[in-house]
Formats: C-alpha cells, structure tokens, sequence
C-alpha cells in the first residue's frame, strides 16, 4: 500500500513517515504493509506526486501555501480515485470537515494527534 504524506509542516511530515513506518508492516495494528512513496509540503507538489506514484493512501493537510489541502482533494479525487484520503488539519470548524467529506476525503483527523489517533484513523480510512 503506497502511502503519500502532505503537510507544510516539517514535523507533522515526520511524526506521520515515522508512525506509518513503524506500524504499516505490524498486523495487530491491522494497517496493511505501508510504504511511503512521498512526502510534499503543498498541494502543488502533492498533484505531481500522485501523478508520479499513483497513492493509494494519502494523509492531507488542509492549511497549506500555493494550493490548499481542498483544492489538492480536488484534484486528487480525478488522478488517484481509488486512494483512500484522509485529511489532516488543525482547523477544527465541521463546515471545513463536511467540506472536505463531500469533496472525496474518506476521514478527518484533528491536529494535534497522538500516535494512536493516527493508526485508529488510517484504520478507519483503510477499512
């Protein structure tokens, strides 16, 4: 399962390449082997990684500069319909969330997240 990570956010980026590493080939955490084949900081280099790599799982941010995360969901939605998307941001309002379910993600996860919180939500989205 190929896995592509968007966020503006160097940290955020890490802490969800290190969480999927250490848990995408662990079967008790029920997450299918992962391998992450992209990390972008924008929407824009998220489009040309998709292109490039053709995800089936992509964490999204939804703040991010030059195309946002709901533009890139756009997008995504006709390069790679069969991904699995799971959005990711601090913004916290359930019109941005519902925005983002109608537009194709198949789950929503709130930052800050823990570690656990990440796997239940990569669960959720993966089932």
């Amino acid at each position: 399962m190929r896995l592509l990570i968007v966020d503006d956010s160097n940290l955020i980026r890490n802490f969800i390449a290190r969480i999927a590493s250490a848990k995408g080939y662990d079967p008790a955490h029920g997450l299918p082997g992962l391998r992450i084949v992209g990390l972008a900081t924008n929407g824009a280099e998220a489009i040309e990684l998709a292109r490039q790599t053709t995800p089936d799982l992509v964490t999204l941010d939804i703040t991010m500069p030059e195309m946002d995360g709901l533009q890139c969901l756009a997008e995504l939605v006709k390069i790679v319909p069969r991904a699995r998307i799971l959005m990711v941001s601090a913004l916290s309002d359930k019109a941005t969330a519902l925005a983002a379910l109608k537009l194709g993600a198949h789950g929503f996860l709130h930052k800050p997240f823990t570690e656990e919180q990440l796997v239940a939500a990569l669960r959720e989205v993966l089932a």
